[in-house]
């Protein structure tokens, strides 16, 4: 059984995590973490992580980037693994992630759907094939109309699977409005669109001569993130000091 300490439970994505925990029997919440009190539930949660005394075998994370240093000093001090969800971290905050692989297990992925996860690995044989037999590159991700930041980072992480592939010979563009040339043979265009309750959806389109391929993952909720968080959790358990993605959660 693997014993959960959910940090940032009362959030959309902690409530999600719990309800999916509850319906599997290899795993549990022993206790949460967070500012706000707005809740019942059935483990202790305590506003400061400090203040928690509850042993467990490895965090999730679905915080707040304020809340991560604390979280990480935790983890350290308590050598928990920790899955972190959290986005927007800063260059320092990453920083301080890599260096605090080195003593505790962290798993870190910009986006936690097994399908995405998956289709990063695909990306790499795909793009290696099409790209030097002349396919232009294209990304467009669509979100919802709440979301701060643009592109998102699964765009990003789709790109540098893709350049990864490539030797990292490719240019990244993300706004064309200005220029008056014909497109590089070697950069890669990412589009954001923001509108809605959009989930997510991201398309990798590879243009070629007469044809055109377009590779779509669409997210219907944010359920699979939940999921994909508990699967790393589960794997994260008793791992090695060290930094860790997705891609080694699915094999």
């Amino acid at each position: 059984m693997t014993r959960i300490l959910m940090h940032g439970c009362n959030g959309r994505m902690g409530r999600m995590i719990e309800e999916i925990v509850s319906k599997d029997e290899t795993c549990e919440i022993v206790a949460g973490i967070d500012i706000v009190d707005s809740r019942k539930t059935d483990f202790p949660y305590f506003k400061d992580i400090k203040d928690c005394n509850i042993e467990a075998d490895v965090v999730i994370d679905f915080a707040s980037s304020k809340a991560v240093d604390a979280l990480l000093d935790y983890c350290m001090e308590k050598s928990l693994p920790l899955v972190l969800c959290t986005t927007g971290l800063s260059d320092e905050q990453l920083a301080r992630v890599k260096a605090h692989s080195e003593k505790v297990a962290v798993l870190r992925s910009a986006n936690m759907s097994l399908g995405v996860n998956l289709l990063l690995k695909a990306l790499k044989q795909i793009a290696g094939t099409l790209a030097p037999a002349g396919f232009d590159i294209e990304i467009v991700e669509k979100h919802h109309n709440q979301k701060l930041d643009a592109p998102s980072g699964t765009a990003i992480a789709l790109a540098d699977s893709i350049n990864d592939a490539l030797n990292n010979e490719y240019e990244y563009v993300y706004d064309r409005h200005e220029r008056r040339m014909k497109r590089p043979e070697k950069e890669i265009g990412i589009s954001a669109v923001r509108g809605g309750s959009i989930v997510g959806e991201h398309d990798v389109i590879f243009a070629g001569t007469d044809e055109v391929i377009t590779i779509t993952h669409t997210a219907y909720s944010r359920a699979i993130f939940a999921k994909g968080a508990v699967e790393a959790a589960k794997f994260l358990s008793g791992k090695p000091a060290g930094l860790y993605d997705m891609s080694q959660v699915i094999g």
